[in-house]
């Protein structure tokens, strides 16, 4: 019965559903019990989303068990947009295009010193989109990322103090950018205005790993640190290209291959546990995420396109993202053996700068505030929870082929939502 199980879980891990989007870029919605407590849930017992959050903790899991979660975000959001002078040209704001964050998990208990875990949830993940007639069009009208890690993981508990894991993951990314052309050319004795639109869709996989420890200083403290590789996609993409004025540019519509190559960050976790007593305790949790490697979303073109009028051989956006820190505190209180509630804060720096900005991840710094409950059993655990993301403002350049010389994102907020559950075998 227990290969039944396995198999089970494995298929359950690797095959559900992982869409993902939300107005940001990395995902820390993976459980409920994990949203209600900010993210800082890497001490959690008998959680099969620890290999999430934690995978030194998977070694708290008793036995075997599974585990869905469904997280619904979103977001909305105003901007403004300025001429060279300083003038606003545009006021407006974002298509409200809500998104899922699917985590799937699986944990075995495979003796008194050995687990086994696999779980399949988003990492990164973004979904943005503004009015394709505004003048934000051209720097970006639809951006979308789904992302998903699968994360194959071993653990091993040496002592009562020392717990520690390895793991690999597998990461698919599926992009896809859509954005309106305004292209100044000369037409006989005058400058004309072309207008277009490119859509560019592609999807690449690629490998990772992690690894985490824990220590417990006695039965009320506990200290862990998670470490996750960075991942360096080439993306193999479609490009179309959607002239109104084929006339003037001596063609029709384009259509060929680009490529592109984009270093997803490594990060570092580090929390901190204490049990006040049997029924409350407290996490503290600091991820330092080193988003300087999205220096650049440089898309280069296959040479059948490079020669076509408007097309050159790449099209350079530099990014320039600083590192960045992400805090959160999480409180979880027993009321009795089936009932519990849970409360969290999370604060995100933002790590995009003035000349690195764009209508793809139009957000500042974020401040989630959220709550949750739980009720469980001997076979079977429910938690809801509901969050609020207040994005703070962000003011950022234009590009050269953009509409606009500086924007300005402002009122931006998240409604988040997610239900897991849980069963044990």
């Amino acid at each position: 019965m227990n290969k039944n199980f396995l198999a089970l879980g494995l298929a359950a891990a690797l095959l559900a559903p992982q869409v993902a989007g939300a107005e940001g870029f990395a995902i820390n919605e993976w459980s409920a019990e994990g949203v209600a407590m900010g993210g800082a849930r890497m001490f959690a017992e008998d959680d099969a989303a620890n290999v999430a959050y934690n995978p030194a903790s998977i070694t708290k899991v008793k036995g075997e068990v599974m585990k869905s979660s469904y997280t619904y975000l979103s977001p909305h959001g105003n901007y403004k947009l300025y001429d060279g002078a300083g003038k606003e040209i545009e006021d407006g704001k974002n298509v409200v295009h809500a998104g899922w964050a699917v985590g799937s998990y699986y944990v075995r208990q495979i003796n008194d010193k050995e687990w086994f875990g696999i779980g399949a949830f988003p990492r990164f993940a973004m979904v943005s989109e503004f009015e394709r007639a505004s003048k934000a069009s051209t720097n970006a009208f639809f951006s979308k990322l789904n992302g998903v890690s699968v994360t194959p993981t071993y653990a091993h508990k040496f002592d009562k103090k020392w717990s520690a894991a390895v793991g690999a993951e597998i990461n698919y990314v599926g992009l896809e950018l859509q954005k309106n052309l305004q292209m100044k050319m000369p037409v006989g004795t005058k400058i004309a205005t072309i207008d277009g639109t490119t859509q560019i869709e592609g999807e690449s996989y690629a490998l990772g790993w992690n690894a985490a420890a824990n220590y417990a200083f006695d039965d009320k403290n506990e200290i862990g640190v998670v470490y996750r590789s960075r991942i360096k996609h080439s993306l193999e993409a479609d490009l179309k290209g959607y002239n109104t004025k084929p006339d003037l540019m001596g063609g029709g519509d384009v259509f060929g291959n680009a490529y592109g190559v984009v270093t997803l960050p490594d990060s570092w976790d580090i929390g901190y546990n204490h049990k006040f007593d049997k029924k409350t305790r407290l996490e503290l949790k600091a991820t330092r995420t080193n988003w300087s490697t999205y220096d650049a979303l440089n898309v280069y073109f296959d040479k059948s396109l490079v020669g076509i009028t408007g097309i050159a051989e790449s099209s350079p956006s530099a990014k320039n993202w600083s590192n960045g820190w992400r805090y959160a505190i999480g409180l979880e209180h027993n009321f009795s053996d089936k009932y519990a509630a849970m409360a969290g804060f999370a604060f995100d720096e933002s790590s995009i700068p003035y000349d690195g900005g764009d209508f793809m991840v139009p957000t500042g710094l974020r401040r989630t505030y959220s709550i949750g409950a739980r009720y469980n059993d001997k076979k079977q655990t429910v938690a809801v929870a509901l969050g609020w993301m207040d994005v703070g403002n962000l003011d950022f350049a234009g590009h050269a082929t953009d509409a606009y010389k500086s924007a300005h994102a402002y009122d931006s907020f998240t409604k988040i939502a997610s239900i897991s559950y849980q069963r044990k075998f």
